[in-house]
């Protein structure tokens, strides 16, 4: 039966940089078929993807766990206080790329799941969906999960995502919800000429600048019952015109909205194509909007699933989570059109730093707590 923590530290030791598999499912798959779990490799266009369940196919009752196994880059390892594939446990530390985000939150479901699995009812099953793919362009990890399970009649009745959602202490917040995301990149195209006689260019900087400034200006809401306010955030703004004597052609932006429930990627694209089109009549330029959503705003309502985690860690760690939509985006945003969804995991404020780590001996204690969830679903 795997440990938690020794199972954390084994997949920070496979070099699992997105797009490459780096040995981490192929470890998972190992210990999971030598648990019982039935395992298929769901591999799509080069990315990697594991499916794991045990219990009977179609259960009407099936518990699921998501998490991935790609990391971002360590960066210069020589910058590292360690190898950053080492694993290695130091301080009371788990250090190594993945370890806060998420190799140990995967490590905790599936000890949790290898645990509860003997003591599964009859009617329950418990399933597993991990991906090489989330840190990645996500086209080809969780999705492709979810449309082999479509297709080969396997679901999920409720899911867990464990990403790192905790703030201070392990597990004081769950994600019920995540804001939708937009990137709009933005070209301003004018006529060049000489900055002496601007008359006879049609200058693109200024009506980027004004663009912008209309936009970001902008307030999009004041917020609704579980979501912050709308943000947009101007990201760079870049012409590249070495010359001090020359109007240049053409200017780019890039901007990125984090919206609530007040919006969706279509209503946004509207608003930011009609402000493109105004400028580009006032200015006599042209602008191109080149736009993507890599995921729209939703919400699992607190309810059933979420009165079950919560009540899992309060047994566990004696403190009830918060519900929270804050944050970037995650798989659940592709999860949550399959089954109710919910994020726990550990506190992750290293993630994607140098020398990221957690605190080891809360890899153990999530493992408990997800195994406390598994245990009251099923009772």
């Amino acid at each position: 039966m795997p440990d938690a923590l020794t199972l954390a530290a084994d997949l920070i030791r496979c070099p699992s940089v997105t797009p490459e598999e780096g040995g981490a499912l192929v470890l998972l798959e190992r210990v999971l078929t030598a648990s019982g779990f039935a395992c298929t490799r769901v591999d799509r266009n080069g990315t990697p993807n594991l499916f794991a369940r045990i219990g009977p196919r179609g259960a009407a009752r099936s518990f699921g766990f998501n998490g991935h196994t790609d990391v971002v880059p360590p960066g210069d390892p020589a910058r590292w206080s360690a190898d950053p594939f080492s694993g290695e446990i130091r301080g009371g530390m788990l250090w190594g790329r993945g370890a806060a985000d998420m190799k140990s939150g995967v490590a905790a479901f599936v000890a949790a799941a290898v645990e509860v699995a003997p003591r599964l009812p009859a009617d329950g099953a418990i399933v597993l969906t991990v991906t090489g793919d989330e840190e990645g362009d996500a086209t080809d990890g969780t999705v492709a999960l979810l449309d082999w399970m479509e297709e080969q009649g396997e679901a999920m009745s409720v899911c867990l995502v464990g990403e790192p959602t905790s703030v201070e202490q392990l597990c004081d917040t769950m994600k019920i919800g995540r804001r939708g995301s937009l990137t709009a990149h933005v070209t301003v195209t004018g006529v060049q000429g000489h900055s002496a006689y601007p008359e006879r260019a049609r200058n693109p900087v200024p009506a980027l600048a004004r663009l912008v400034d209309r936009l970001s200006s902008h307030q999009l809401d004041e917020g609704t019952k579980h979501f912050g306010p709308s943000t947009l955030a101007v990201v760079t703004m870049d012409t590249g015109n070495p010359a001090s004597n020359v109007i240049p052609a053409e200017t780019r932006a890039t901007l990125n909205i984090r919206f609530n429930d007040l919006h969706t990627g279509a209503s946004l694209e509207a608003w930011l194509r009609e402000g493109a089109a105004k400028v580009a009549t006032e200015f006599e330029v042209s602008v191109e909007l080149t736009l993507r959503v890599s995921g729209e705003a939703f919400l699992t309502p607190p309810g059933l699933l979420s009165e079950l985690v919560s009540r899992a860690v309060e047994a566990e760690t004696g403190r009830r989570p918060a519900m929270s939509t804050t944050g970037g985006t995650s798989d659940a945003r592709f999860v949550k059109a399959h089954c109710p969804v919910v994020e726990l995991g550990l506190v992750g404020p290293t993630m994607h730093q140098v020398d990221e780590r957690v605190e080891a001996a809360q890899v153990g204690d999530l493992s408990r707590v997800y195994q406390r969830v598994l245990e009251d679903y099923f009772a």
